[in-house]
């Protein structure tokens, strides 16, 4: 339907925002596709889209950390549809960064990906989005209260990201509405752990399970409608963010 919304969701080729774009686009929604590096990924997709409803599916690539790269994406998210309704800031650098080991390029990579690229598209976008009365989601960390180890700089980003929802909803108000969602444990690191250190991480969650990406998605499908919710973090953690006990 060409009059149905579109929403843009960032590093949306895999993982969580995977199940986001496929949650969005199942309520009806057109969705522009972006990613970095995982082209193939992002090309599966939106074939896969496509073929449960045609014209539906888009895919954008950018570097978040590169500004030109972000305004021409924003562009070219603008000219698939001809207009964005909501935006969805869920890409995101994540590793260590002891002290000590901290470079220029890291801190590019993690503040580019986590909020320069964020706070960058949402100006590039805001007139659609006022036009549109859309909203904007951003995807924070439950660590922005308490800090990972050894994660200063990725710690610092989404502690940024939040500033920034906080800061957008009170500057993009009444038109568009800005919330984030503060994810818990959803989905093992893509680094290796072992069966203990998977055990002793579960252990600090009340819930006593691991997360789900459909959980962040209905958080977001929440957020979509709440009309009457702006500048607000929704915490999808399973309690995990009021343990005392909470570990890395």
């Amino acid at each position: 339907m060409t009059d149905s919304p579109v929403a843009l969701i960032t590093g949306a080729a895999k993982r969580i925002g995977k199940t986001l774009a496929t949650s969005l686009h199942q309520n009806g929604y057109r969705v522009i596709v972006h990613y970095h590096h995982s082209e193939k990924a992002a090309l599966t997709f939106k074939q896969q889209l496509n073929a449960q409803r045609a014209d539906s599916a888009e895919i954008v690539q950018a570097n978040l950390c590169n500004i030109n790269e972000v305004e021409k994406m924003a562009d070219e998210a603008l000219q698939a549809f001809g207009r964005i309704d909501v935006l969805v800031n869920n890409a995101s650098a994540f590793y260590p960064t002891p002290l000590g080991e901290i470079t220029s390029t890291v801190w590019d990579e993690l503040v580019g990906s986590n909020v320069k690229g964020a706070l960058f598209l949402a100006q590039a976008l805001k007139v659609s989005l006022q036009k549109q009365r859309g909203c904007i989601i951003n995807l924070t960390d439950m660590h922005i209260d308490r800090p990972l180890p050894s994660h200063s700089v990725y710690c610092l980003a989404k502690s940024a990201l939040s500033s920034l929802t906080r800061s957008l909803a009170g500057e993009l108000a009444p038109a568009v509405r800005v919330n984030a969602i503060a994810p818990g444990p959803i989905l093992w690191p893509e680094r290796e752990m072992s069966n203990d250190e998977k055990a002793q991480l579960i252990s600090t969650v009340p819930l006593k399970r691991l997360g789900t990406p459909e959980a962040i998605a209905h958080a977001m499908q929440f957020l979509l409608i709440a009309d009457y919710v702006t500048g607000q973090t929704l915490y999808v953690d399973g309690g995990r963010s009021i343990q005392s006990n909470a570990i890395a």
